[in-house]
């Protein structure tokens, strides 16, 4: 067996989210790597996991052996001795990896940097299971959307003005104060950033807080403006949306600190976007690659029937309002390959993780990738291939897995055009 490269077998999660059956990419992905595995066509396929999470560990796939022994058994030769002194783990990656099928609306949620995170853990382990922050990205691997940080000010602003609804949670003299008290022209850091940062928590907090009978009752009278009135919104897809959200969760907070708060934005294929801590965001649809710093660490807030810490939640958010577009990865060319095909590299400002996409557009070829100095996983979501170091030579076909060790030089070898694979990987900082 090589300990250099070598394939892994990954688990999957059935969240209810999921999409279902065949439709989703996780059970694609998950039955044409393991052929054993039947799909069941009611049940939904939410994520692939790769990596060394023990609640869903990924195994070598010809001894069996889990990816968390194999790098506890020898971490400098699996890790890098780099990443062991920064990470400080014997055992496993700072990464977790995933593919996410989504159906139905994920909960709105945010997740604490790495000093609220260890304070969070210590004062309720329970709900906050580790230490860590939890910053994530997610590429799109088919048309997505989700929500992502805050709307512009003027925007929340105007919809105060618009929506009889929001103003009743929000409440009279907060809408009055924000719609006067913001500065759109605010330069970041500034004394005018940092009241209009304090007017957005004061309206996040009312929706927050509101009475369950309130969001009920104009979460009504919202859904049937949007059936009756769509006019009446900013924005030309929202009514729409409000009615889809309200199907999969009725009469919920969501809808206002969600959908009327939070940037709606829509993912192509390929493109990235980057969430850092403290952010709010959802995933509404669509199937993605996704990469996050190893952690379970969240506090939700809409579209949910879990645990809402409301009063964290609250006070933990960045409140920063920047458009989509600014909260858009811009891809890199990847310096450490050549030959045939492209690789792009996504490399967010953190240091757990940085993904890097290859593609072979023009044909079939063979790229070549130098070695990298800590761990990377890949997973192949189009097309076939091979995947190359020295003399092993591992077939490589969609929801097929592998583990590249540190300092390891390998080839991608494209057999059709469609050949597509997603790597992540870490470096010592």
């Amino acid at each position: 067996m090589s300990e250099k490269l070598f394939r892994l077998d990954a688990g999957f999660q059935q969240y209810d989210w999921g999409k279902i059956g065949s439709s989703s990419a996780v059970a694609q992905f998950a039955s044409h790597s393991d052929p054993s595995l039947k799909i069941e066509e009611d049940k939904p396929y939410a994520e692939l996991w790769m990596g060394t999470h023990h609640k869903v560990p990924s195994f070598n796939h010809e001894t069996k052996q889990s990816l968390r022994d194999l790098i506890a058994a020898n971490p400098a030769k699996m890790l890098g001795q780099g990443i062991v002194n920064e990470f400080h783990s014997t055992t496993e990656l700072p990464f977790l990896f995933k593919v996410l099928s989504i159906e139905k609306v994920l909960s709105i949620q945010a997740h604490p940097d790495k000093t609220l995170g260890k304070r969070l853990h210590l004062e309720d382990p329970k709900n906050y299971p580790d230490d860590n922050h939890k910053p994530e990205m997610a590429i799109a691997v088919t048309d997505f959307e989700g929500f992502c940080g805050f709307k512009p000010l003027e925007e929340i602003a105007d919809e105060l003005q618009r929506i009889p609804e929001l103003r009743n949670i929000v409440g009279e003299t907060v809408s009055q104060e924000f719609i006067n008290g913001i500065n759109s022209n605010a330069v970041e850091g500034s004394k005018e950033d940092v009241t209009n940062r304090e007017l957005l928590q004061s309206v996040f907090g009312k929706v927050m807080n509101a009475p369950a009978e309130s969001i009920i009752k104009n979460a009504r009278a919202l859904i049937e403006r949007a059936k009756n009135s769509p006019s009446d919104f900013n924005k030309k897809e929202l009514p729409e949306l409000l009615i889809r959200l309200n199907e999969q969760f009725p009469d919920d907070i969501g809808l206002f600190c969600g959908g009327l708060l939070l940037n709606h934005c829509s993912l192509k294929s390929g493109e990235a976007i980057f969430l850092r801590a403290k952010d709010p965001h959802a995933y509404i649809s669509g199937d993605i690659i996704e990469c996050m710093a190893a952690s379970d660490n969240v506090v939700r807030a809409g579209f949910t029937p879990k645990f809402k810490d409301v009063k964290n939640l609250v006070e933990m958010l960045t409140y920063s309002y920047n458009s989509v577009e600014e909260q858009k990865m811009k891809p890199q060319t990847f310096e450490k390959s050549s030959g045939a095909g492209k690789s792009i590299l996504y490399n967010p400002p953190i240091d757990e993780f940085a993904v890097v996409e290859t593609t072979f557009p023009t044909g079939i070829g063979t790229r070549h990738f130098e070695g990298l100095d800590g761990p990377s996983i890949v997973i192949v979501t189009r097309g076939n291939g091979f995947v190359q170091s020295g003399d092993v030579k591992l077939k490589a076909e969609p929801g097929f897995v592998f583990f590249i060790a540190p300092e390891t030089e390998v080839e991608f070898i494209a057999t059709n055009t469609d050949f597509t694979t997603y790597r992540a990987f870490v470096e010592p900082n």
